[in-house]
């Protein structure tokens, strides 16, 4: 019988990826969705099912004897401007998700063996050029304040004895979404460059490493805890703009001043201008093995 694995947020970037790979390789794999009919173009292997990212109601059973589940849920950081009613949404859209798991969770009889909860990087706070390992204790501005939270909306799981894995993920880098497209438009007008001064750290991973370390943790029953998943080779914001300009052969050579980032996207410009020098520790101790570890050969792979 196929090992059944429940994502939610399953049809965002990392989802769609991480279900790919899990059906491909046997899984029977669930995405809970708000729009289950809009969850098109899913693998063999695949279903959506209906949720109101809110409670267990109406798929908590599907919990009961399922391998493991994958807590992705929540709104999008970087959609627009970060109003006191966004910050509100994002932040009651990744608790809300998680008190729905916990709840399925403890009704089951036969509960998964492993969940896996996002995170992010941001968990950090700011952090210069200080080298960030999982034990780094957290930040104290608005994106590691949402992290903390979010990790432990599911924390109760533990108790339960369910192992729980905590992923903080750095910006996934795919041409399918997320922020490399977005990153690209100045480019393909010819006025790409670096962000503010471009010394900031960006902690990033290809998108067949966010999905690959997903599965090995999900695998490795000896993992458990916080894992950064980013490249073990973090570049300045300034390098991965050359990476980028290369990849796409177009110059990177037109800055964009910090004061116009501030302007334009208010404290969430903080995101774009401070930066966490975040590695894998943890998961190179784990044995896990990159397959894209420098930016330029991620970059050209993506975009060739």
């Amino acid at each position: 019988m196929a090992k059944r694995v429940l994502i939610t947020g399953g049809t965002g970037l990392i989802g769609r990826a991480l279900m790919a790979g899990l059906a491909g390789g046997g899984c029977e794999v669930v995405v809970l969705s708000r729009s289950p009919e809009r969850a098109g173009g899913l693998p063999p292997g695949a279903r959506a099912e209906r949720w109101d990212a809110r409670t267990a109601q109406g798929w908590g059973a599907l919990v009961d004897g399922a391998w493991a589940m994958v807590n992705l849920a929540g709104e999008g950081i970087a959609a627009g401007r970060w109003t006191a009613e966004r910050k509100r949404r994002i932040r009651e859209s990744r608790l809300d998700a998680g008190r729905a798991v916990v709840e399925a969770i403890a009704a089951a009889r036969d509960r998964p063996a492993v969940l896996v909860q996002a995170s992010g990087v941001g968990y950090y706070g700011p952090c210069g050029d200080e080298e960030i390992t999982e034990e780094a204790r957290p930040g104290g501005d608005y994106l590691a304040r949402l992290a903390v939270e979010w990790e432990a909306a599911t924390a109760a799981v533990e108790a339960m004895g369910v192992r729980r894995v905590v992923v903080r993920t750095g910006i996934v880098l795919s041409a399918s979404g997320g922020a490399l497209p977005r990153m690209m438009l100045p480019y393909r007008l010819f006025a790409g460059g670096r962000l503010g001064g471009g010394r900031q750290w960006v902690p990033w991973i290809h998108i067949a490493d966010e999905a690959g370390a997903i599965r090995f943790l999900l695998e490795n029953e000896k993992a458990s805890g916080p894992f950064n998943l980013a490249s073990p080779q973090p570049v300045r914001n300034a390098e991965l703009a050359r990476f980028l300009g290369r990849a796409m052969g177009r110059p990177s050579v037109v800055p964009v001043p910090a004061r116009l980032l501030r302007l334009a996207l208010g404290e969430m410009s903080d995101m774009l201008l401070a930066g966490q020098k975040a590695v894998p520790g943890r998961l190179l101790q784990m044995g896990y093995a990159f397959r894209f570890a420098e930016a330029g050969a991620a970059l050209a792979d993506i975009l060739h």
